[in-house]
């Protein structure tokens, strides 16, 4: 973006504030571009800083190393494809009587508030099309994960205007405090369900707009046509990648009878075999649990389903060695009521359970106030796509999971959120409408 100085007293002066000025020609999408090439900008000093923003993810979040670097080139990445999508534009009607325009504006402050499990890839998922645009953006990391975020705006405050991207560092009291602030006419927050009717709460008193990506409780469900073998390291890595702490992952499995014990014992052995340790450990397949708080929940979760009388395959226990670290954690033997199953345990525990029939299946798929993700796993691809119809959820992939693509809306139905990030789609989102309606005559 070109910024022209002042002259005074035959010096060159900065100012203290900037204006965009608007090409007449264009009706500012010269400006537009200016913004399009910040981003590119902002995006190589984001890849030329990756390994140093992934070194500090792995410490504070505890995920492999090469899983952190994929993730902040991952964001480089989605920082380059947002800085050449479209901005929305329609006409609707364009007569001799009358020309109807549908622009969209940026809404103005943007308050970006992000969670622990993938704090880079979710902060630029909502930084990119913000700033694209026309917004300015405030970003909250959470407390367990700050560090890497700071880095990267640091990094990109270097391609952009002073003021047009912050960040923010603190506890829950400061995430009040930005919703709240009569600034912020927009707030996308990725976080539990209980925070999230928090900050729909605090909005509604000013009306501000929102896009709210909650938790989820995702069912798999298994039709009597796979290879259990075949499908088994398939369904664990959509359950355990990042340690079981991604809100779209694999919470449960539903498995035909025939194929239950099959099933169980191909991802048992999955688990069996799996490196869990340091991050900086170049072996290391899976990390350790982010926090005390979220370990302490994970333990509780599987010590009341062994009171329910929960059969242990593997794992089911926290490693005897320093830090937040669990066993990879199968287990089967408990109902649909046990907390385990009904709510999202956020941890590498999956529980799989056996169905008598589909309507079964979708029957206890479906009976949860969650509605984020699910998957459906079957040779027989029409009528696994007749059985992801029936599924009520945001998002129901076949024969794959954790497949988000910016080709298609990523949001969650039920308590899993409003609203939609990614594509077109969630650029739109953080824009307000605009309706130009102009008589011809």
């Amino acid at each position: 973006m070109t910024r022209h100085t002042m002259t005074i007293d035959g010096k060159q002066i900065e100012a203290g504030s900037t204006t965009a000025v608007i090409n007449p020609a264009t009706e500012g999408e010269a400006d537009e571009e200016a913004r399009r090439q910040a981003l590119r900008n902002a995006a190589e000093l984001v890849q030329a800083r990756a390994a140093e923003i992934a070194n500090t993810l792995t410490l504070e979040q505890g995920k492999p190393l090469a899983h952190a670097t994929g993730e902040v080139t991952g964001a480089a990445a989605q920082l380059k494809a947002t800085a050449e999508m479209k901005i929305p534009y329609e006409i609707t009607r364009d007569d001799q009587k009358a020309k109807i325009e549908i622009v969209y504006k940026p809404y103005g402050v943007v308050a970006a508030i992000t969670p622990w499990n993938f704090p880079i890839l979710i902060a630029m998922s909502k930084i990119a099309p913000a700033l694209l645009a026309g917004n300015t953006v405030v970003i909250k990391p959470s407390p367990f994960t700050p560090l890497s975020t700071l880095e990267l705006v640091t990094a990109m405050s270097h391609a952009l205007p002073p003021g047009v991207l912050s960040a923010v560092s603190g506890d829950n009291a400061l995430g009040a405090q930005l919703t709240t602030h009569p600034a912020v006419r927009k707030i996308s927050f990725t976080g539990s369900v209980p925070t999230g009717m928090k900050v729909a709460e605090v909005a509604a008193h000013d009306l501000k707009r929102t896009t709210l990506e909650l938790g989820g409780n995702d069912p798999a469900i298994v039709l009597d046509d796979v290879d259990p073998v075949a499908i088994a390291p398939l369904l664990f890595w959509s359950s355990f990648m990042n340690s079981g702490q991604i809100c779209t992952a694999v919470k449960r499995i539903y498995v035909p009878e025939a194929l239950f014990e099959p099933l169980v014992n191909a991802i048992s052995a999955v688990a069996s075999q799996i490196k869990v340790g340091d991050g900086l450990d170049p072996t290391t397949q899976l990390g350790p649990i982010n926090n005390a708080m979220q370990l302490e929940r994970v333990i509780s979760l599987v010590e009341d389903a062994k009171k329910h009388g929960a059969r242990i395959h593997t794992g089911g226990a926290r490693l005897d060695r320093k830090g937040y670290f669990f066993a990879p954690t199968i287990l089967t033997g408990v109902g649909d009521d046990v907390a385990i199953v009904a709510e999202e345990q956020f941890g590498p525990v999956l529980p799989i359970l056996p169905y008598k029939s589909i309507d079964d299946a979708l029957e206890r798929a479906n009976a949860t106030h969650y509605g984020l993700g699910a998957s459906v796993w079957a040779k027989d691809r029409v009528r696994a796509r007749s059985v992801a119809q029936e599924i009520d959820a945001g998002t129901v992939w076949i024969n794959q999971h954790l497949a988000l693509t910016a080709n298609a809306p990523f949001g969650g139905c039920k308590h899993s959120g409003i609203g939609e990030a990614g594509g077109r789609w969630g650029l739109a989102s953080y824009m307000q409408k605009h309706v130009i309606n102009q008589r011809m005559v």
